[in-house]
């Protein structure tokens, strides 16, 4: 695609932001440290270590020890030195990304893609490449403060919010959910008892991702109301059992913030942690961006081709992704992770709730590369090459986020994008995480893309199969007409099918914003399609009863376009009149 990298610019807030590929890369400006006066002199301010690794209060005249004159001298001369010495190791890891971000993107046809590295408490790269938005008339480019919709490593947000209010007393991450919803109800009144606020942090609940995400897509109805319709989603493990990935429990912790405290989550987070951490324009939703922000626009492949698509509205499940924010403001929040929960001198979560969010809460299926793998809360947790880490993904329509934090060495990256689907943004962030580690070269994107396009593949034959196996010539089995009526779920309400201009269409929950074409595929079976192209295709039918009216329409809701393997079905039953 031949995309251009903006020029490099400051972060916000950031104390050593550098071009990797410049000749004084090597040579690093550092942030003035804090000063205190030792006798007659003023000296930085000085961090330890215990044994343990944890670190220690700064050294303050209050506490310190004081040699005699000598000693201060030589303390304040070391000081400054190790204050002011260079630390090209830091920023030499970071030699050639901008090359290989470069390379990459062109071949995986990312318009638009950002970057932030944080190391020892310093942005060491906050960097954006490409356009925000392919083929525009006066191409913007991207750059370390183009927001991108951040998607699922909002949930880390939200654990940290509520990790705020067991700090101040208020909860306790073992409290019952009822306890502070009493609306809230699930499909057995014993796990409606059992299940805690950690339950639904550690995605152990049961409730599953596909039926259960799909009433994030009623986006007319509140926060409350989609609670209240939980009770009527089916389990997909046993309480308990295992790890099943969803958004609604995420947002249904969000919402017991406002119980608490009288405040909505989106105040909350806002007030509690992205202003403490200077995050000024990030925000909660789509409908926040002013004027003036530089928003990058999400784009998805329909059809074999790039395009851009409208963003989606994810205010109702809010807490489980719908933070907007850039690589330059991402970089604080990386700061305050592996601060510990230390600020800039200031700590906004203690250490005891920093270490629950980064705990094991139930296992993950592992892979070679990332050894024993566990859910904590709000991220995602694995070994490698002896180091722990916490990483978290966000996957939004058009937006992809990869987020990497190596705690032992003090190390973050943040890759934010505006495509989607694509596995670029781990790969680059594994790149970085590489270099820093001192690994054998490896070349990431190459892998990830031979597996993407081996996916690519078999999903192509087995939509192949799909033509084969329809039955083509069949018509359906009454006059379209016929199949026009009002169907009704308990778990996802009403379902209305039309005529417009003498074909069908099926509209969700009275919101012409869910309105989907349906197009004969075989016999009483209809291919339903979004507007948005990203939302792909489903498979609608329709059941008649003993006397050969409609009596059902069947809804095969599917986590990526057919064919998948993890689909579920949803029955609607014909109203009558």
């Amino acid at each position: 695609m031949g995309l251009t990298p903006t020029a490099h610019k400051l972060a916000h807030n950031t104390a050593n932001v550098q071009n990797p590929d410049s000749p004084v890369s090597r040579l690093t400006v550092p942030r003035r440290a804090p000063t205190y006066a030792v006798g007659d002199r003023l000296c930085p301010e000085i961090h330890g270590t215990n044994q343990k690794g944890d670190t220690m209060n700064p050294i303050s005249p209050r506490h310190a020890v004081y040699p005699g004159p000598s000693g201060r001298l030589l303390l304040c001369w070391l000081a400054l030195l190790l204050w002011a010495a260079p630390t090209a190791a830091q920023t030499s890891p970071l030699q050639g990304l901008d090359q290989y971000i470069q390379q990459a993107m062109a071949v995986w046809e990312v318009p638009g893609l950002a970057v932030a590295v944080v190391k020892d408490d310093r942005v060491v790269l906050a960097k954006g490449y490409g356009v925000h938005e392919m083929g525009a008339a006066n191409p913007v480019p991207v750059t370390e403060h183009t927001l991108f919709g951040i998607g699922s490593t909002t949930k880390a947000m939200t654990a940290a919010a509520l990790g705020m209010l067991v700090d101040e007393g208020r909860i306790r991450w073992d409290d019952p959910v009822a306890k502070h919803l009493p609306d809230f109800a699930l499909y057995d009144p014993w796990v409606t008892e059992q299940a805690t606020i950690r339950d639904l942090l550690a995605h152990r609940v049961g409730i599953g991702r596909m039926i259960g995400n799909r009433i994030q897509y009623m986006t007319r109805e509140p926060r409350s109301e989609l609670i209240y319709r939980m009770r009527y989603l089916p389990p997909e493990r046993p309480f308990r059992s295992g790890h099943v990935y969803q958004n609604v429990m995420y947002m249904t912790a969000g919402e017991i913030i406002p119980a608490v405290t009288g405040v909505s989550w989106d105040d909350f987070v806002r007030n509690q942690i992205f202003h403490p951490l200077g995050m000024r324009s990030t925000n909660t939703s789509i409908h926040q961006f002013r004027p003036h922000d530089p928003v990058a626009s999400p784009h998805n492949v329909a059809d074999g081709e790039l395009v851009v698509i409208p963003p989606r509205d994810c205010d109702n499940i809010g807490p489980a992704g719908s933070v907007n924010s850039s690589a330059a403001e991402m970089a604080q929040w990386m700061r305050l992770q592996l601060g510990g929960g230390v600020y800039e001198g200031r700590r906004l979560l203690s250490q005891e709730v920093m270490q629950e969010m980064h705990r094991a809460q139930i296992t993950l299926p592992s892979s070679p590369e990332d050894g024993l793998a566990a859910y904590g809360m709000g991220w995602r947790l694995s070994q490698y090459h002896g180091r722990m880490i916490s990483q978290h993904g966000g996957g939004i329509d058009g937006m992809t986020t990869a987020l990497m934090l190596v705690p032992q060495e003090q190390i973050g990256v943040v890759v934010l994008s505006n495509m989607l689907p694509h596995s670029l943004a781990s790969a680059v962030a594994r790149r970085v995480v590489d270099a820093y580690l001192d690994l054998p070269p490896r070349d990431w994107s190459a892998e990830m893309l031979a597996q993407s396009r081996t996916s690519q593949a078999r999903a192509h034959a087995l939509r192949a199969d799909m033509e084969v196996a329809r039955a083509a010539g069949s018509a359906p089995s009454l006059p379209l007409d016929l199949y026009v009526g009002a169907y009704e779920d308990d778990l996802y309400g009403r379902a209305e099918i039309r005529m417009v201009n003498g074909h069908l269409q099926l509209r969700f929950w009275e919101d012409e914003g869910s309105v989907l074409d349906l197009h004969h595929w075989h016999f009483d079976t209809f291919r339903a399609l979004w507007p948005n192209p990203f939302h792909g295709e489903k498979f609608v039918w329709f059941n008649l009863d003993k006397g050969g009216r409609v009596a059902e329409l069947n809804v095969e809701w599917n986590l990526r376009p057919p064919p998948s393997g993890y689909i579920r079905v949803t029955r609607f039953e014909r109203v009558p009149g």
